[in-house]
C-alpha cells in the first residue's frame, strides 16, 4: 500500500517548519548523514517564501541541528545556469551568518542538502556529495584537517568545511528490467535498496510505501498526508501545482518555439548556401563549357579569355583537364 504526500518542496515552506514536524526532517537528515539528527531549530536567512513565485535567490529553509550545526535546503525544480553558484553561495551565507562582528571564527558545520528534478549532466547517479576535509601537502606527504581549532584540548576535532548534497530524485529508476527492457521487480523488493533510496523514492513520487522503514519515513506519510489536509488547505495545495504545472507548461513551450526558430533559421540558411553553392556550381559548369565550346570553333585563347573573363592559365586548365590539348 501506497500513501500520497504533499510534494516535499511544498512541506518545507510550511508543514515541516513546525517544531511538531521536525522528525520529518531529522529522519530524512539521519539517512543522509548517516548518523543520527535532531533538528532543534528553524532559522530565517532573508525570510521565508510563502509560494514557489517567492523563493527566487531564497533558501528554501535552513535548519539548526544538533552540536549547532546547520542543514540548508535548495529546490529547484527547473533548469537554471547558475544553479551550482546558489548552491555555494547558501553555504557561504550560512556561514557567514554564524559570526557576529567582533567575535572569533568559531565556525558550525554546514550541510548543504540541494534537491533538482532535472539531471544538471548527470547520466545514471542520483546522489552526489563533495567537501572539503583536509589540505594535502604539495611538496611532502602531509594533511592539516579542514577542523575547528578553536580549542586545542578538545578530545574530538569536527571538520567544518560545507558538505554539499546534491539529490536527484527524477535519475533515481526503482526498476529492475530484464535484457529486454521489462520491468520484473524493483530494488525494494530485492533488498538492494539503501534507506536513503526510500527518500529518493518519496521525493520523486510524493508517496510513501507502508513497508518503509526509514527513519522518519512513516512519520512523513501520517503527517503530509494529503487526505488529511482542510478543504482549505487542499485548495491552497492544488493552487499550488497548478501554478507548478503552468510554469513548466511555459518553459516547455519555450523550448518548443525555439527548437523551431532554430529549425526554420537553420533551413533558411541551409538554403541561402545550397543556392549560392548551386549557382557558384552552375557559373563554373556554364564556363567550361563556354571555353570548350570557343577551342572547338577555333578561336584563340586570348579571345577565349575576352567573352570568358577567364585567365590564360584557367582556360589552359580546362582544356587539359577535358584532354583536349
Amino acid at each position: 500500500m501506497e500513501r500520497t504526500i504533499i510534494s516535499f518542496d511544498y512541506a518545507i515552506k510550511d508543514i515541516l517548519r513546525d517544531k511538531a514536524n521536525f522528525d520529518v526532517l531529522s529522519g530524512f537528515l539521519t539517512e543522509l548523514l548517516e548518523k543520527p539528527v535532531h533538528v532543534q531549530e528553524i532559522l530565517e536567512s532573508e525570510g521565508g517564501a510563502k509560494s514557489k513565485d517567492d523563493k527566487i535567490n531564497r533558501l528554501d529553509l535552513k535548519a539548526k541541528i544538533d552540536d549547532g550545526e546547520l542543514a540548508v535546503f535548495e529546490i529547484q525544480y527547473f533548469d537554471q545556469v547558475d544553479f551550482l553558484g546558489k548552491i555555494l553561495f547558501n553555504a557561504c551565507k550560512a556561514v557567514v551568518e554564524q559570526i557576529s562582528s567582533g567575535n572569533l571564527f568559531d565556525v558550525k558545520k554546514v550541510y548543504s542538502v540541494n534537491i533538482a528534478y532535472y539531471d544538471i549532466g548527470a547520466k545514471d547517479e542520483y546522489v552526489f556529495v563533495a567537501s572539503l576535509k583536509e589540505f594535502k601537502g604539495i611538496h611532502f606527504d602531509e594533511v592539516i584537517p579542514f577542523s575547528q581549532n578553536l580549542d586545542p584540548l578538545a578530545a574530538v576535532v569536527k571538520d567544518i568545511h560545507p558538505e554539499y548534497f546534491l539529490i536527484l530524485p527524477r535519475k533515481f529508476d526503482e526498476k529492475i528490467r530484464d535484457e529486454y527492457g521489462n520491468v520484473v521487480s524493483d530494488i525494494f523488493k530485492e533488498g538492494t535498496a539503501d534507506k536513503f533510496d526510500e527518500w529518493v523514492y518519496v521525493l520523486k513520487h510524493s508517496s510513501v510505501k507502508s513497508d518503509f522503514t526509514a527513519k522518519g519515513i512513516q512519520a512523513a506519510g501520517e503527517k503530509l498526508d494529503v487526505l488529511k489536509m482542510t478543504p482549505q488547505q487542499r485548495s491552497v495545495y492544488e493552487n499550488d501545482k497548478i501554478r507548478d504545472m503552468s510554469q513548466k507548461s511555459q518553459l516547455y513551450t519555450a523550448e518548443l518555439k525555439g527548437e523551431m526558430r532554430g529549425e526554420m533559421r537553420g533551413k533558411a540558411i541551409g538554403e541561402a548556401i545550397g543556392e549560392a553553392r548551386g549557382l557558384e556550381k552552375g557559373e563554373a559548369i556554364g564556363l567550361e563549357k563556354a571555353v570548350i565550346r570557343g577551342h572547338n570553333k577555333g578561336h584563340s585563347i586570348e579571345t577565349i579569355a575576352g567573352f570568358t573573363d577567364l585567365s590564360h592559365e584557367q582556360i589552359l586548365k580546362i582544356l587539359k583537364e577535358n584532354g583536349l590539348i
